[in-house]
Order: structure tokens, then C-alpha cells, then sequence
């Protein structure tokens, strides 16, 4: 995964220049009230810190829809070209006018870094990893203002210090970062397949993973373009094809699945269990462990509790790249990793041999086009009821058998897909009110529920179907079934094609709509995005970052500093720095517990510790504890505040945002979700002034501990834990959530 990881290091540069602009303009701002004499035109003062939160809004506003249509990539070169011009202007700036121009631009390019790179992140990163990696611009963007602080610090113990060159050195690592974003970011895969470029998208899932078989991703990346869908929960028992599970399963070999495992002649049997499956009976009252706790708490919303279910049943937490059925013989799906080495494809004899199985206007371009199946070379007969293959180039699934068919007339090809979640596809039949055979694709989304007992599987209890029998070798799996994205009755009628023979571009003809946003799972996850987002703004970070001086000076310890020969300014900028370099080690151990503990856990754990140091803040200033006392709850307060909101509630909201969405819609939905940040961001610093002359610090403090405590219940009820999940997996959740949600209403 080292690809990924260089990837998003390299993207996360931009929240680093986003972290050093900050920090600048903090400290430059005391040498520029100087020159242009502002010390009475506070508006003035206060538009050139402002100016960068305007234009990040403005841009903000096209930035999502605008990626959606033109990519990814290209929105952080425009954001690494304007930081560039930005920070030359401000090294020339003649007067406040043109400095303020300056800092306009530098908002565009701030507000298109931090609303994309979580985003870019989010689609090149492995679920397993997903959440360390998008904790990477947290740690930037602090280590950025540390690093801007100390050359501020040094620069204001000079004579005369050039507030000018402060701004303009931003040119430098802003020219690097263009670089990297030139030549070495690739596109978003999940855009790129977005758009029917799947030749491209599978040679940058190849250099991300570090590896030349991503059939299965690619196939996850093309089930991810559709927008909601009718998606349905069940339940399979997996056991070996040679035992029978009659008595505990439903009869009939039509419900009948074949999986096969990646060794010569082995193969497995997955048929629906009788119970009630147990990711679906989180909504029907009849879960398991915690999820039946949860279930009885007024107003938990059941997309938490289903999120929930996944994790409680979960082999490993934080899922893993191996799969867990039958861990003796490693994933029983991936079978196309054991033969990489004499079935690649030869894309050039692909388009001349399955040129009649291209789509209606695909073109002859294969770089643009898709001429073959992205899990195997299988059409179907209907008629015959098998799986058919042709070509000496078919895929390890049909060059180790005749047919992938079980005895009852159900095919599947099936893999990996991260996070211990297996993509497959089924082939149904059933006779209709003419006689005739009709059949369709399924798409299966497998997730194993329990943890296995001993080597070859555990023996566990099945819901309302008693215990599988001493000795048995059955795997329970969970799985979402739906449509398949590029599945088409017209398509299969006239040319008998698999499930991944369609081009992805027909299903993505019309792009993002709006009424996408209307879809049931769309519209609660914008209802998760955007309330936590503005939470994070009213929970007080600007208010405690814009006045930490205060409070320290307050306390005593810029006293302290400024006795060791430092003037006030000097102080106040070593004081942030230390402060800043405080939050890094707290950043690191959240880059480690996002993907073991989770997203919803340190939320949770975090915020009434934000909640208990807002509340000594305010006890501090109300009662006179004397002068130590004082200095010393201060003090730890604002430093215990700092770490733990960068733990959780600074980068978890965009990481969440940059999760919940389909792939069609989630730049029009992050826009959405970063303009609530921006705006929440320009309220909360400019009420901040009126609120002081109104209720004084220890008011401003308690409000914000209120919303701490709102926040608090916010996450517990609404936000899901989206750990080591594929986006599509979570997206699919959603939207059946939503929909059990309504039904429930």
C-alpha cells in the first residue's frame, strides 16, 4: 500500500500550506498594523486575517461540482498555482488593497485544499487504512503552523522584521507542492470510472496498491456509481459443497450459490438461512449483543445501529485485507490473485476477439472502452442455465472448471474487496406466467458475522435455525443484495452478457444531478455531514485559537516569557508554537486509533473532554482562585483542549464527509458540507467580539460547552462508525438505513 500512502502524504501538502498561511498571517498581522497604520481601522485589520475565509467560501461554492465534472486532480493544481501567485503578491504588496487581493486568492486556494484533498484521500485510500491516511491533513496543516510559527519567531527577534517576506515564503513549499500535484498525483480512480476511463483507472489502482490484479476494486469502483437503489439484507450459511445444510437452510437448490477457493477443487456452497439475518434484524428488533441496547434508546437513528451491527460481528476489528472465511485456505473469493502470472490480459486481443460483446456507441478506442468483463470472461445462457466461457483466455474461475454452475443452476464470480467485505454476482432463474425462463444479475455485498472458533471455521449459532452440528465447517455471512450498476435486461436479451460487460459510461451518461441529493440515503447522510460540521465550528476552536494569548497572558505565563527578554509579540508566537507542537503527538495517536477504535469512539471519547476543559475555562475566569491556581488551570485547560479536538472533532468531520457519498454526487455533496464549515467558521470569529462585550469570556465558554454537550448526543444518535469499510459498502448502508428509517416513520 505504499503507493496510496505516498499519495496521500503527497496530497495532504496542500493542508500543510494551509496550516503555515494560518499561522503567518497571525503573527505578520502585529508588523502590518504597524506599516499601514491600522491601529484605528480595525474593519481593515480585521478584512486582511478575513479575506482568506471569504474566498475560500466563494470557492467553495463550485469547487465539489466542478471536480465532479473536470476531476480531482486538476482542482489541486489550480489550488497549488494560486497559493503560488498569492504568496507573490503579498511578497510585493504596495498597500493594504493589493494585500488584500492577495489574500482573496490565497482563500481560493485554501478553500479547494481542504474541501478536495480528504476527498482525493478518501477515493485513492485503502479502507483499511482510510482513516489514518485523511488524518494526514490534520497533521499537516498543525505542523504546517508549527514550522510557520518558528520562522515567524526567529524573524521577530530581527531588528526590523519584514512582514512581507513572512507571506512570501509560502511561495516555496506552495511551488513544491505544484510540482508533486503535476507529476506525481494521479486521478481519483473512483472519478475516473466514473467517467467510462476505465483503461486509466485500473494503471492507477495498479501503481496505488502495488500490484497487477485490481479487478476486484475495479468491479467494487463500477457497483459504486449508482446513486441509492433497492438494496435488501439477507442471510447465507457457507459450508463446504460436499456437506449438505439442508436443516438449517432454506430447501431448494435454486437459492443455491457456488463459491469456489482458490486452490485446485475446492468449492463451497452459500444458500439463505432460515432466521432472520442479523444485520437486518438490528431493524427488526431481533439483534444481537449491543445492537438490541441500541435498538432500545429513544431516537437512535437505525443507520447507526445497523453500522454498528457490522462492527459487533466483525472477525477482526477494523476488517482486514485477508479474509477471514476459512482462514486455512486465506480469501475463498480472491481466486484470480494464484493464477497472475499466466492469465493476464492481453488488452489488444481482447478488443479483436469481443468486439460484438462491446456496448452501443462504445467506440474502438480501448483506452477509453471496455471490451471485457472486470470479474470474469463469462457470458450466460439463458436457455442452457449455465455460465458459459470462451477463449484460451478466460479467467481462473473458468479455466480450472467447466462451468462455475452448483447443481441448482446459480453461478457467481466473487472477490475481495477490503474490510473484510467480499463483492459477488449471482446468476437468478425463475419460470414466468408464460413458461419461459427469465433470470437477472444480482450483486452480492458477503460480510462474515462471527469470529471463528478454531482453523477451519467455527461452529455457530444460527438465528431461528438451531446449532450447526458438532464438526460442521459453516461460515455465517451477512450480505447487502441489489442491482447490479451496469446489469441491463436489454442488454443481456440481445447479447446473453455478464454482469460487467456493460460500459460503465452509459450507466454515468447524465453525471451528478441534484435530485440525486433527494435519494433517501443521500439526503441522511447530508443530514450526518452537515450537523457535524457545524458543530465543529460552535464548539469553540476559533474562539479558544483566536484568544489562547489572552488567556495565557491572563495567566501568567506571558508574563513569564516576556521577562526572559522577549518582547510581548515575540511571547505571544512562542506560546502558539508550543502550543501547536503540543497537538502533533495527540494527531499521531489519532492517526493510529481511527482505524482500530474507529471515528464515532473518539468522538465520543473526546468531547466531554473538551466539555470538562471548557467548564474549568469558565470556572477560572468566574472565581478568583489566585494567581497560581489560575495560571495553572488555565493553562492545562487550553493545551488539553487543543489535543483532544485534534484528535477528534478537527479532522473526523471531513473524513466523515468525505465517506457517505456516492461517487456520482460526492463532490456536490462535500461543496455542501464545506460551505456549512466556511460559513460556520466567518459566524463564530465575528460574533465572537459582540458575544465578549455581551456575556465576557466565561459566557463565551459556556455556550460553548452547551454545544459541546449538543454535539455529544448528535454523535451517539446520528453519526455511524464507518471504520475499515469500502465507500461503496457505506454508501449502500445509507440507503438502507434511510429507507428502514422512513418505513418506521
Amino acid at each position: 500500500m505504499s503507493g496510496a500512502v505516498l499519495v496521500a502524504i503527497a496530497a495532504s501538502i496542500g493542508n500543510l500550506l494551509q496550516g503555515w498561511d494560518n499561522a503567518t498571517i497571525a503573527g505578520a498581522v502585529l508588523y502590518i498594523k504597524k506599516e499601514f497604520n491600522l491601529e484605528s481601522e480595525p474593519t481593515v485589520e480585521g478584512l486582511i486575517v478575513a479575506m482568506s475565509l471569504i474566498g475560500a467560501t466563494i470557492i467553495t461554492t463550485f469547487s465539489g461540482p466542478v471536480s465532479d465534472c473536470i476531476g480531482r486532480r486538476p482542482m489541486l493544481i489550480l489550488s497549488s498555482v494560486l497559493y503560488f501567485f498569492s504568496s507573490l503578491i503579498m511578497l510585493w504588496s504596495p498597500n493594504v488593497y493589493i494585500l488584500l487581493l492577495a489574500r482573496l486568492i490565497d482563500g481560493f486556494g485554501i478553500g479547494l485544499a481542504v474541501t478536495l484533498v480528504p476527498l482525493y484521500i478518501s477515493e485513492t485510500a485503502p479502507s483499511e487504512i482510510r482513516g489514518l491516511l485523511n488524518t494526514l491533513p490534520q497533521f499537516s496543516g498543525s505542523g504546517g503552523m508549527f514550522l510557520s510559527y518558528c520562522m515567524v519567531f526567529g524573524m521577530s527577534l530581527l531588528p526590523s522584521p519584514d512582514w512581507r517576506i513572512m507571506l512570501g515564503v509560502l511561495a516555496i513549499p506552495s511551488l513544491f507542492f505544484f510540482g508533486l500535484t503535476i507529476f506525481y498525483l494521479p486521478e481519483s480512480p473512483r472519478w475516473l470510472v466514473s467517467k467510462g476511463r476505465m483503461a486509466e483507472a485500473k494503471k492507477v489502482l495498479q501503481k496505488l496498491r502495488g500490484k497487477d490484479d485490481v479487478s476486484g476494486e475495479m468491479a467494487l469502483l463500477v457497483e459504486g456509481l449508482e446513486v441509492g437503489g433497492d438494496t435488501s439484507i439477507e442471510e447465507y450459511i457457507i459450508g463446504p459443497a460436499t456437506e449438505p445444510a439442508d436443516d438449517h437452510v432454506t430447501d431448494g437448490d435454486k437459492e443455491q450459490i457456488t463459491l469456489y477457493g482458490p486452490e485446485e477443487g475446492q468449492s463451497w456452497i452459500a444458500r439463505p438461512s432460515k432466521g432472520p439475518s442479523m444485520l437486518g434484524s438490528v431493524l427488526s428488533l431481533a439483534s444481537r449483543h449491543g445492537s438490541m441496547v441500541n435498538q432500545s434508546i429513544p431516537l437512535m437513528d437505525p443507520i447507526v445501529t445497523l453500522f454498528g451491527s457490522v462492527h459487533e460481528n466483525m472477525p477482526q476489528a477494523g476488517g482486514s485485507m485477508r479474509s477471514t472465511l476459512f482462514p486455512n485456505f486465506g480469501s475463498m473469493f480472491s481466486v484470480t490473485d494464484q493464477h497472475t502470472k499466466n492469465e493476464q490480459w492481453d488488452e489488444e486481443n481482447l478488443h479483436r476477439d469481443d468486439e460484438e460483446y462491446a456496448s452501443d456507441g462504445a467506440g474502438g478506442d480501448y483506452e477509453d472502452n471496455v471490451h471485457s468483463p472486470l470479474l470474469s470472461r463469462q457470458t450466460t445462457s439463458v436457455e442452457g442455465k449455465d455460465i458459459a466461457h470462451h477463449g484460451h483466455r478466460g479467467s481462473a474461475l473458468s479455466m480450472r472448471r467447466p462451468s462455475l454452475l452448483g447443481e441448482g443452476g446459480e453461478g457467481v464470480s466473487s472477490t475481495g474487496i477490503g474490510g473484510g467485505w467480499q463483492l459477488a454476482y449471482k446468476w437468478s432463474e425463475r419460470e414466468g406466467e408464460d413458461g419461459k425462463k427469465e433470470g437477472g444479475f444480482q450483486r452480492i455485498y458477503l460480510h462474515q458475522e462471527g469470529v471463528p472458533g478454531s482453523r477451519r471455521g467455527s461452529v455457530i449459532s444460527l438465528p431461528g435455525g438451531g446449532d450447526v452440528p458438532e464438526g460442521g465447517e459453516y461460515i455465517h455471512a451477512a450480505a447487502l443484495v441489489s442491482q447490479p450498476a451496469l446489469y441491463s435486461k436489454d442488454l443481456t436479451e440481445r447479447r446473453m452478457s455478464g454482469p460487467a460487460m456493460i460500459h460503465p459510461s452509459e450507466a454515468t451518461a447524465k453525471g451528478p444531478s441534484w435530485k440525486d441529493l433527494f435519494e433517501p440515503g443521500v439526503r441522511r447522510a447530508l443530514l450526518v455531514g452537515v450537523g457535524i460540521q457545524i458543530l465543529q465550528q460552535f464548539a469553540g476552536i476559533n474562539g479558544v485559537l483566536y484568544y489562547t494569548p489572552q488567556i495565557l497572558e491572563q495567566a501568567g505565563v506571558a508574563v513569564l516569557l516576556s521577562n526572559l527578554g522577549l518582547s510581548s509579540a515575540s511571547a505571544s508566537i512562542l506560546i502558539s508554537s508550543l502550543t501547536t507542537l503540543l497537538m502533533l503527538p495527540s494527531i499521531g495517536l489519532a492517526m493510529r486509533l481511527m482505524d482500530l477504535s474507529g471515528r464515532r469512539f473518539l468522538l465520543l471519547g473526546t468531547i466531554p473532554i473538551l466539555i470538562a476543559s471548557l467548564v474549568i475555562l469558565v470556572v477560572s475566569n468566574v472565581i478568583d482562585l489566585g494567581t497560581v491556581a489560575h495560571a495553572a488551570l488555565s493553562t492545562v485547560s487550553v493545551i488539553i483542549y487543543f489535543c483532544c479536538f485534534v484528535m477528534g472533532f478537527g479532522p473526523i468531520p471531513n473524513i466523515l464527509c468525505a465517506e457517505i457519498f456516492p461517487t456520482r454526487v460526492r463532490g456536490l455533496c462535500i461543496a455542501i458540507c464545506a460551505l456549512t464549515f466556511w460559513f460556520g467558521d466567518i459566524i463564530v470569529t465575528y460574533s465572537l467580539p459582540v458575544m465578549l462585550n455581551a456575556i465576557g469570556l466565561a459566557g463565551v465558554f459556556g455556550i460553548y460547552a452547551v454545544v459541546c454537550l449538543i454535539a455529544f448526543v448528535f454523535v451517539y444518535l446520528k453519526v455511524p462508525e464507518t471504520k475499515g469499510m469500502p465507500l461503496e459498502v457505506i454508501t449502500e448502508f445509507f440507503a438502507v438505513g434511510a429507507k428502514q428509517a422512513a418505513a418506521k416513520a
